[in-house]
This record gives C-alpha cells, structure tokens and sequence, in this order.
C-alpha cells in the first residue's frame, strides 16, 4: 500500500498546476548564477522548477524524489525548455551516486522525515567533491509560528522537521559557511509557498 506521505505529493503533482510554480527558487537562482556550470544534484526535487533552470544554464543535473508524479512533471517541464534533466525515483540510500561526484547540491525546500534526516544529510555530503558547494533554502525552526498563523505559507507544521543552524553545522561539519543563518523571507511560489515565513539560507563549501 502507497504511503500516506507519497500519497499527499503523488496527489499534490498529479494536478496540472505546478504546485512551487515553474520558476526557480530565488535564492537558489541567485547563487547557482555566480558559478561556474558543472554536475549538479537536486534532492526532492519535486516537479523540477530548479533542475529545469540549472540545466538552462549548462549545468549535467541529477535530481531524485520519492515521487513518480513529481518526476512526470519535471520532464514534461524540461521538454518544454528543451533541456534535458536525469531524474531518478527512490529514497537516497537506494540511489546509486557515486561518492564525491557532484560540484554543486542544491537543498530547496528537501524537508526529509525527522529519522532520517541527519543521516541523509551525511550521505549528501559524501556526494559533494571536495570544494564543492552546497545551497540551502528550507524553513527553519521559527517556521511554526508562521505556518499556523497561515498555512498558504507551507512547510512542515512539526519542529522536529524544521531546520536550524545548529543541526545543519552538525550534518555538515567540515564547511566554510559563506552564508548560514535564519531569516524572514515574503515566498511567491505557486500554490503552496504564499506569504510570510522563516526560512534558512545557506551557501557553504566543503573542505
């Protein structure tokens, strides 16, 4: 039987709309911009807004999910933006990366189950080539307030599966930390990030 959470994103991208809309994330955008294209890995990626834009910009992406709708939509994107995206379906520890094989990894919004984050954030970071970098955008441990004030806003309505700088120091011990703090952003992003909330920004390069 479907698991409940595959089940709420399966049903989520099933819709014609693109649930985050079709344009990347801005600070993703932003930070991607400054770099020089090379192999990048997008975890939960979803329907495939940043992969689409990542390849746009001449960049051999790699993305994966947990779910089979999220990646129709994402290819069905990508053809319509005559890129080309590999788009792999699983959980990461069944994804057969190669260790230290990617320049870039972008976390947008890639809220893993509380159990199992910290140890999805180590097996990430063995992916990272040494020098690589890391993009972070997700919703930090202030989000609560925000999110049950206004749930249009998204994200998690459970701290354990908020982030914080903290934790994130922890998984990925061995960085410089360009940028790695908790702020308050105004989202637009189709359906399910509208409003204000608290989100984590990070760019760091591992050592």
């Amino acid at each position: 039987m479907e698991k409940e959470w595959l089940k709420r994103w399966n049903d989520r991208y099933r819709n014609e709309d693109y649930a985050f809309g079709k344009e990347p994330n801005v600070y993703f955008k932003k930070e991607l911009d400054l770099l020089t294209p090379g192999k990048i890995l997008l975890p939960a990626e979803g329907e495939g807004r940043n992969a689409v834009y990542a390849a746009k910009q001449g960049w051999e992406v790699t993305a994966f999910d947990i779910s089979e709708e999220g990646r129709n939509k994402a290819l069905k994107l990508a053809a319509q933006n005559d890129v080309h995206i590999g788009y792999h379906v699983g959980e990461l520890p069944e994804l057969d990366f190669e260790e230290e094989s990617f320049d870039v990894i972008g976390l947008i919004y890639a809220h893993f189950p509380a159990e199992v984050k910290s140890e999805y954030h180590q097996l990430l970071n063995k992916l990272l080539k040494k020098d690589g970098i890391v993009i972070l955008e997700a919703f930090g441990k202030n989000h609560l307030e925000y999110v049950l004030r206004n749930e249009k806003v998204g994200g998690p309505r459970d701290a354990e599966n908020l982030f914080s700088v903290e934790e994130l120091k922890k998984d990925f011990p061995d960085y410089d930390y360009r940028l790695l703090r908790e702020e308050v952003i105004d989202l637009n992003e189709g359906n399910y990030h509208i409003g204000t909330g608290s989100v984590i920004r990070w760019t760091g390069n591992k050592k």
